[in-house]
């Protein structure tokens, strides 16, 4: 029997890395003919990547994660942006990429053994494209692991740009039913540094590999993914998703005290009466947000469990727990809440959202995020923080009717999302309208009818795996 191995590029960054290595693994168990490589960059900075790599290395037969070797990071006068620090980075990475590959490859020898490996494919994710030059120098089918939503892949693909930015206050997108208003566009599109340029750049790339897939559905994105269809330049698009990491940082997170609080205090709680405040890996408040949450909390009078976590003191860090987080609350809020509301760092949010006691979720709308709530039935409020989550927000409030709103178009360092706002968001989400409660629910079984055999996403799966044995 001829198997078939694929090699997976991961941008180091949690809302990319883990979507692609639970995309690896449905792959190989679908196929047990398939094993997958992860190849990925360790990074000092981000030590909940690392401690995730390192819990991931050899959890399955058919799949491994690998660091590979180190080089010098980019200097600081090559790049403004996180997403060129990274796309140069990884860039730097190509010859160690390629010498991975080469010893993947069959020997002349045992190419035509009946027990041969075949190197089937290399997948790119969106921010390490480059890397498509060493699938082509290899003559290896390449293609693209997008672990955004289809919406925005159909985004980067028309980004607004020049004189319109300045003077249009509407932006017609062919991947988004409505228009889109410049409040919503991402700061990258907004600033004036190399994001937008290097964004451009993956974009024009996509068009080059042999098929992309999206973390998505059908029935989620009907309108995106059409528009991606009729766009006779893309190659084929397979919506496989939604891939999520249902156990979460649970299997790999360091503070096993902290998750045990976590979920022995919202056993205690009464089923859907808590509200979950979570802004994702590298989300973060400053304090006079802090301030205006804690207000809002408050004021709302619901239960709530709030991940609350300290801004990063360097460009490419990511946000830490506070040592104490007396310091940025109002004075006396612990000891008025103490009945109702658990502040605390880090939280195993997946696991969290399929916990009974959750009933609404404040969220920066990270796709992940997004996808683990509609798996859980779980309504979101809306708070958008950075990359692609304004749109995220668009989409799901004003195109899906899937969420409600606290902000869409908050901007971290300019807005204040003031108290009031947070509890009239609050008391939406967890007292909100029992229709839209009901489509949350009807798409929760949506997103688990995709993935069962004769599912949308499934169906999906099963013809990537012909086009990858063929």
């Amino acid at each position: 029997m001829t198997r078939f191995e694929v090699v997976f590029i991961a941008t180091p960054a949690l809302g990319n890395l883990v979507p692609l290595v639970q995309f690896a693994n449905l792959l190989t168990k679908h196929d047990p003919r398939f094993s997958a490589t992860v190849l990925t960059i360790f990074m000092p900075q981000r030590p909940r990547i690392n401690a995730y790599v390192q819990a991931h290395a050899s959890s399955a037969a058919n799949l491994r994660i690998l660091h590979l070797p180190a080089v010098d990071p980019p200097p600081p006068d090559q790049y403004q942006s996180s997403i060129a620090f990274l796309s140069l980075h990884l860039h730097n990475h190509k010859h160690h990429i390629k010498n991975a590959l080469l010893s993947l490859l069959p020997s002349d020898s045992n190419s035509d053994s009946p027990h041969s490996v075949r190197l089937a494919a290399l997948f790119v994710d969106m921010f390490s494209t480059t890397l498509i030059d060493v699938a082509a120098e290899l003559a290896l089918p390449c293609y693209l692991y997008f672990a955004s939503p289809a919406s925005f892949l159909g985004f980067t693909l028309h980004l607004p740009r020049g004189d319109s930015l300045e003077s249009e206050s509407e932006f017609a997108i062919p991947c988004f039913e409505n228009p889109l208003p410049r409040s919503v566009l991402p700061s990258f599109v907004l600033d004036a540094n190399d994001a937008s340029t290097w964004f451009s750049y993956h974009a024009r790339r996509y068009r080059e590999t042999k098929g992309i897939v999206v973390n998505t559905f059908g029935e989620l994105e009907p309108h995106a993914l059409q528009s991606l269809y009729d766009d006779s330049l893309l190659p084929r698009v397979y919506p496989i998703g939604p891939v999520l990491d249902l156990a979460g940082s649970a299997q790999w997170d360091p503070n096993p005290v902290q998750y045990k609080r976590i979920m022995e205090w919202l056993d205690r709680q009464p089923t859907a009466s808590v509200v979950l405040l979570c802004f994702g890996s590298m989300g973060s408040m400053r304090e006079k947000q802090v301030e205006e949450i804690a207000i809002g909390l408050e004021r709302a009078g619901f239960r709530f469990l709030w991940a609350l976590r300290e801004p990063p003191k360097a460009q490419l860090e990511d946000p830490t727990d506070y040592l104490n987080e007396v310091d940025v609350l109002p004075d006396g809020f612990l000891e008025r809440t103490a009945g109702m509301g658990l502040v605390c760092g880090w939280v195993p949010q997946a696991k969290v959202l399929g916990h009974d006691a959750v009933g609404g979720f404040v969220s920066h709308c990270g796709w992940n995020s997004i996808l683990e709530s509609l798996w859980h039935g779980v309504m979101v409020a809306t708070w958008p923080l950075y990359a692609e989550q304004h749109l995220n927000a668009f989409q799901m409030v004003r195109e899906l009717g899937l969420a409600v709103e606290i902000s869409v178009d908050y901007r971290a360092g300019e807005d204040l999302v003031r108290a009031e706002a947070v509890e009239k968001g609050v008391r939406s989400v967890m007292e909100g309208s029992d229709e839209m409660r009901r489509k949350v629910k009807e798409m929760s079984e949506k997103c688990k009818s995709a993935l069962m055999e004769n599912g949308s996403s499934h169906k999906n799966l099963v013809s990537l795996l012909q086009e990858l044995t063929s």
